[in-house]
């Protein structure tokens, strides 16, 4: 069973990390594949995000190579069958928040279904 548990928060981590990535971010077909359809987000700024309104940042180059997204503290946990629950700190251009995000097994796969950033010291 923990073996099992691991694989399942390891799909979860592969797929929020595909998120960070400044290629995927570009693309919004591969930015939809990882998010569910009911996604939402309240971000670090305290505003509130669906699926189209973080296409529309993504797209716009927001990460790149040059400034990637860096991430630590990367933890997750199985919260029922299909469910994982992912917690890390990141840091954007010394823009620096904890991050906290679920993730669900569809038809399609693990997508993430809720994310949301607290900005820290």
């Amino acid at each position: 069973m923990a073996d099992e548990s691991e694989q399942t928060v390891q799909a979860a981590l592969a797929g929020e990390l595909r998120l960070l990535e400044p290629e995927v971010r570009a693309s919004p077909a591969r930015v939809l594949e990882l998010l569910d359809p009911e996604f939402t987000e309240i971000g670090a700024s305290g505003r509130r995000w669906d699926a189209e309104s973080i296409l529309t940042v993504t797209s716009a180059g927001t990460v790149s190579s040059e400034s990637p997204v860096n991430v630590s503290d990367m933890t997750g946990v199985v919260l029922a069958p299909g469910i994982v629950h992912l917690t890390y700190f990141a840091d954007h251009q010394g823009r620096r928040s904890w991050r906290s995000s679920l993730w669900r097994l569809t038809e399609t796969g693990w997508r993430m279904y809720f994310h949301q950033g607290t900005p820290t010291d």
